[in-house]
């Protein structure tokens, strides 16, 4: 039975980010063999949102479907420009009204795939969306008739709602990424020898830094207590994510976590192509 690999990108934090994506995706793609790539670029641009170039320029790259998050209208171009884009996902669980998509079938090759990205309801303090969990429901009985690939982003700052959503679709769709902690986690695993699942798929930027972020400022956030603007971090330059191998039916028969290290050093000269607007 043939079967499709997948590649997860974990979280792009800045124009570091960007840069590992530029620098590591074509190995990564010819050493694991992957079909189609799917990337959270909900911190792409200047680590707060995803901007219209640095969405334009990281699918140029080989990236076929980019998710996000809370920080999806943050950019004001993304506003006017995400509801062109079919590669690009908002939260499913946005009112219906908003602009954009939170669900596409994509094709690889002869088969189809969904794509679902959804936003936790815990730990946001400025945005208070409908409820994943029905959401999700609603749209797999959608899909289901077309495709038993699904893929689901969950963007959510708590372990315990990721897993809530992990043990609750279990055994009915191929694979639940959790995203938005920015920090790779040692959970990957299969539920029910069906659903691939992971708490955290990581961040791909600067690991010695908060979240991608400059540690500096961060600590001076926290002491404090007065409001600045973080910026990012290009030390210790790395990508993360995850390799799922997926049958035709929909199951899910292998997740591996990667963190591949990018030896090549971002310079000034990068701005060129990979502008933080």
């Amino acid at each position: 039975m043939a079967t499709i690999k997948i590649l997860f990108i974990g979280e792009i934090v800045g124009k570091c980010g960007v840069f590992c994506v530029k620098m590591l995706l074509p190995k990564i793609k010819k050493e694991y063999g992957i079909d189609f790539v799917i990337a959270n670029g909900d911190g792409a641009t200047k680590g707060f949102g995803l901007g219209k170039n640095h969405a334009i320029y990281l699918h140029k790259l080989g990236i076929n479907v980019l998710t996000s998050g809370e920080c999806i209208y943050y950019k004001r171009d993304m506003v006017e420009y995400i509801s062109k884009a079919t590669y690009i996902l908002r939260p499913a669980n946005y009112p219906k009204t908003n602009p954009g998509r939170g669900w596409m079938i994509y094709q690889i090759n002869s088969k189809k795939i969904a794509i679902i990205s959804l936003l936790g309801q815990a730990g946001f303090a400025r945005i208070h969306l409908g409820n994943p969990f029905y959401k999700l429901e609603q749209i797999i009985k959608k899909v289901e008739e077309q495709t038993k690939i699904v893929i689901v982003d969950f963007h959510a700052a708590t372990t315990s709602e990721k897993y809530t959503m992990f043990h609750n679709f279990a055994g009915k769709i191929s694979a639940i990424m959790g995203s938005h902690g920015k920090v790779l986690t040692a959970d990957a695993t299969i539920f029910k020898d069906y659903t691939a699942v992971i708490c955290d798929v990581g961040r791909t930027g600067s690991q010695y830094s908060v979240g991608g972020l400059d540690s500096e400022i961060e600590i001076r956030k926290y002491l404090t207590q007065i409001p600045e603007y973080s910026n990012t971090k290009c030390k210790q330059l790395a990508l993360q994510g995850v390799v799922l191998e997926i049958d035709e039916q929909g199951k899910a028969l292998s997740i591996d976590t990667i963190k591949r290290e990018c030896k090549e050093e971002f310079r000034d000269r990068e701005r060129n192509s990979i502008q933080d607007k």
